[in-house]
């Protein structure tokens, strides 16, 4: 397959998602989040369109699955600001549409409120509820309060959730603001919750000091010296993880959301139908 691929081909022994194809339209990201892991691999630079995508897919789905979801986008944005000129992802979800598919949009955008009628669930990242902080760590996405509108005009169409992530140790981990964010994101009509730290590569990590030259000292304590390697990331220690992530999910609990982490290696805090919120493309609450 050309751009329609199967999720998670390295297949990690940390990745608890079900079966389920994976598509980019773009490749690159302008939102330019300072976190990412996927620079490691395509370099930081604004999202591009790929070449003859929509002729490439249109021949994927010919021999592709249909009783496996889609997910748009795992590793890139399928809305950056560029989708409003190039309207790619629309195309896409079309003809993913045409091809009787159910489709996860997981992004940092707010332009999907114009494609409801053509996904079956969304997944909208907020970090954190602070503008301040979610501007120097994702500078080109859009503030953390118009994301929450779009979620909230979602809700009245399709089913949405939310991914809390990355938790970064010093910046957003603070329970009293974890605790402020769930609320407004239930309040706006989430009923799923993904949760996961963040995992530092030397790409990133050097992005991460550099707008936050105050936490470097901490961080690599926390990293390199007590956390550890898994893959080619460093990871927090297992038990730092694990409270944080304990506290994420069993407040989402609380305030009547599934929830679950990402590549945690916690199997116990899957609380929900799927980790990565495809069951939200059923179109029933509590399949």
């Amino acid at each position: 397959m050309s751009v329609l691929r199967q999720f998670d081909p390295w297949n990690s022994p940390l990745c608890t998602c079900p079966r389920k194809y994976s598509l980019h339209p773009y490749t690159g990201c302008t939102h330019m989040c300072l976190y990412c892991y996927a620079t490691a691999y395509v370099g930081r630079r604004p999202s591009q369109p790929k070449r003859d995508f929509i002729k490439r897919l249109a021949r994927d789905l010919r021999r592709a699955d249909p009783r496996l979801p889609v997910e748009l986008s795992s590793s890139s944005d399928p809305y950056p600001p560029e989708e409003g000129f190039f309207g790619l992802t629309r195309s896409a979800l079309k003809l993913l549409k045409a091809h009787n598919f159910r489709v996860l949009i997981t992004t940092k955008g707010t332009l999907f409120t114009r494609d409801l009628e053509l996904v079956d669930g969304v997944m909208v990242t907020i970090t954190t509820l602070d503008r301040e902080l979610a501007r120097k760590l994702e500078p080109n996405a859009p503030p953390p309060e118009e994301r929450l509108k779009a979620l909230k005009k979602a809700s009245e169409v399709v089913r949405i959730g939310v991914r809390v992530d990355p938790i970064v140790p010093g910046l957003n981990d603070d329970r009293k603001r974890i605790k402020e964010l769930l609320e407004a994101i239930r309040d706006a009509g989430a009923e799923h919750v993904v949760t996961s730290t963040y995992k530092a590569r030397p790409d990133n990590f050097k992005r991460m000091v550099q707008a936050f030259p105050e936490m470097e000292r901490e961080w690599r304590r926390l990293y390199y010296s007590e956390g550890v390697r898994v893959g080619g990331y460093r990871y927090l220690s297992a038990q730092l993880r694990r409270r944080i992530m304990e506290y994420v999910v069993g407040e989402a609990l609380k305030l009547g959301m599934s929830a679950a982490t990402c590549r945690e290696g916690f199997p116990d805090l899957l609380r929900a139908k799927s980790c990565d919120g495809t069951h939200l493309t059923l179109r029933e609450k509590g399949i």
